[in-house]
Formats: structure tokens, sequence, C-alpha cells
């Protein structure tokens, strides 16, 4: 498939560059892939598309505060994304505008307002923008991002470097039910959820299962070849317990459907999938899920609108049938839904 397929404009004002005051104030658009009909709803009717047996699928990441600025000791500031801690305390860390810091070279951590807070040795140069840091204090790198680091936003959004509300960020940029850490990208599908909607599924008999797949930087990057096939999918950490394997077995066993909030669920589900079971396991995952793909376990799921030839974008025309996908997108536009991470949602089933 040709990646271009995957292509569609966009007016730059549909991007979302803040939440909703709600979570699920958000709208939804359902998609009924057969027929390709569509309905234009707000996200807490959700539970109106749902059944008693239903078990739905959530990702529990907890998103890092990853993102940070550092000085040089020129003065000039660079901006890093947390990667992860190796062994040896070191970070792996993408860092703008450093091509002239050289191993060696020792940067000042900035926190949220701006002020001078530890320093970062720049001991290696790795390959595609990445370094490996080792903090001049011996701490958890958890520890210190708490005190300097940003909500990690996707570049569309924009922030100036000293925003007033980072805490809102913080808080927004993250789904109430968080709680592994990992991920430097949101499992943005279920920012919309909220405790009472949530309560509200359970009380009408609907299942919930929690996995978790620490989404990546990969997730930013569009395809850059000409074709799907390719295109190397970036991997991913998953996990998920005999509990929520067996949760969902129970559904889909009795007749349930597996509704699967967002694309990182999807593709978890799919990689531990044996027919309509799934399997409790902890692994690595560069499953790509693109047109053609043949779905084990999922039959229903809830995801946001997706960047143009994004993989993303790809999984779910491969789910609900790339006319459809463009066709439901146009619709969209039209209705001035709200896009990407921050923005509205839909349900495909």
């Amino acid at each position: 498939m040709q990646t271009e397929q995957l292509d569609y404009p966009l007016p730059e004002d549909l991007i979302a560059q803040k939440p909703a005051d709600r979570r699920p104030q958000s709208r939804l658009l359902v998609l009924e892939r057969r027929g390709g009909g569509l309905a234009d709803r707000a996200f807490a009717d959700l539970a109106d598309y749902l059944k008693a047996g239903d078990c739905l699928v959530l990702n529990d990441t907890r998103v890092l505060p990853a993102k940070f600025f550092a000085c040089k000791e020129t003065g000039a500031v660079v901006e890093g994304l947390f990667l992860e801690q190796t062994n040896q305390q070191a970070w792996k860390a993408l860092l703008k505008n450093a091509r002239r810091i050289r191993p060696g070279d020792w940067l000042t951590l900035l926190d949220r307002k701006g002020q001078k807070w530890g320093r970062l040795c720049a001991a290696e140069k790795l390959d595609q923008g990445q370094w490996l840091l080792m903090p001049q204090q011996a701490q958890p790198a958890l520890t210190i991002l708490q005190q300097v680091g940003l909500a990690p936003l996707p570049p569309y959004i924009r922030r100036p470097r000293t925003s007033e509300s980072p805490e809102e960020d913080l808080s927004r940029y993250q789904t109430i039910y968080a709680c592994r850490d990992g991920a430097v990208a949101a499992p943005t599908a279920g920012l919309h959820f909220d405790r009472p909607l949530l309560e509200t599924l359970c009380n009408r008999g609907i299942r919930i299962a929690y996995l978790t797949l620490h989404v990546g930087i990969g997730t930013f990057r569009p395809i850059q070849t000409d074709t799907l096939e390719k295109h190397i999918m970036h991997s991913e950490r998953y996990q998920i317990s005999p509990q929520a394997a067996e949760t969902i077995n129970a559904a889909a066993a009795e007749g349930g459907r597996i509704v699967a909030v967002g694309t990182t669920s999807v593709r978890t589900l799919e990689t531990v999938a044996e027919g309509r079971k799934v399997k409790a396991a902890d692994g690595q995952t560069n499953l790509f899920i693109q047109p053609g793909y043949k779905f084990q376990i999922v039959d229903a799921m809830v995801t946001n609108f997706h960047l143009p030839r994004s993989t993303l974008l790809a999984l779910v025309a491969a789910f609900a049938g790339l006319d459809q996908i463009l066709n439901a997108y146009r619709h969209a536009i039209e209705k001035k839904y709200r896009f990407y991470s921050y923005g509205d949602a839909m349900l495909i089933f």
C-alpha cells in the first residue's frame, strides 16, 4: 500500500491545543463498520453503545514527565526528552539544538520555573539524535524528572518554555487510571474517561480489564517510506497479567465484545491473541497493523483522530477500511471535531 494513501488535508485550527474542560465533554464520532453509518455524539454517551458482558480494555501506563530543558555552558538552551535509564544510571535521551554539544560537555538542568537545578554530563552521542547523559548526582531518573520534567506533549501542541501552568498538562496528559511508569507519550484515547463514567460502565455490567503498553518515541514519527511494507515498526514494552487475560477470555467466551481503548491496547491484544483468547505475557511488540491485517480478538475500538501518514492511521484503516476512515475524517473536519492528542474521539464497531 502506498503511504500517500494515508494522507488527508487538515485545517490547522482543528488541532486541539488544550483538552476539553472536563474529560467526557469531548465529542464522539461513532462509525459502524457494517454500512459505514456515522453518528455525532458526546463521549459521555459511550455507555449507550456498550452492552452488559462486553469488556473494555484500558492501557494503564503512566506518562513520565519526560520533557526537560537544560542550558549549555554558553547559556544556550537545549530541549531534551528522557527515554529510559540504563543500568549504569545514565539517561538515554533525545536532544534538540544539540549540534555543538561534544562528549564531555556539561548541561545544567532547568526546573519548571526556569531556575538552574543540577547538572548532566553529555557522555556519549548515539544514533538518531539520542545521547547518553550522566547525572552529576546519582539519583533515580524519576526523582529528578519530578523536579524538572514537563509533560512530553507532541510537537503540534505548542507551549512556551516557561508555561504558567505546567501542572495542568502534567495532570491532563495522563489517564485517571495510569499507574505504571514508563511512557513518553499518552495513550490518548483513555484521556476522555473520568471516574463517574467508568463507574457507570461497571454498573451496566461491562467488564473492565487493564493492560500496559509503554508508549515510546516512535508514536510521534510519521511513516517515511513510500510504501507501508518498507516501514520498520518501533518496538514497545507491554504486559498483560493473568487476571486481565482471564477477564478478557471470559468475556469473549460468553459472547461479549472486546472493546480496545486506544491503538496501544489494540496492538497489545493482537500481539498476545491466539484466536479468540489472549495469553498473559510480558515482552516487546513491534506489531505493525495495516490494511489487510486479520483481527483476532478486537471487536471494537475507541480511538482519537490520527496524523496523516502515521502507523496509527494505518491501524484504524485496517480495522474499518481506508475509504470509510477517510470519509469519517472528512465528516469530522466538516463538523469541526478537534484532532489529535487533546482532541475528540471515535468509536468504531
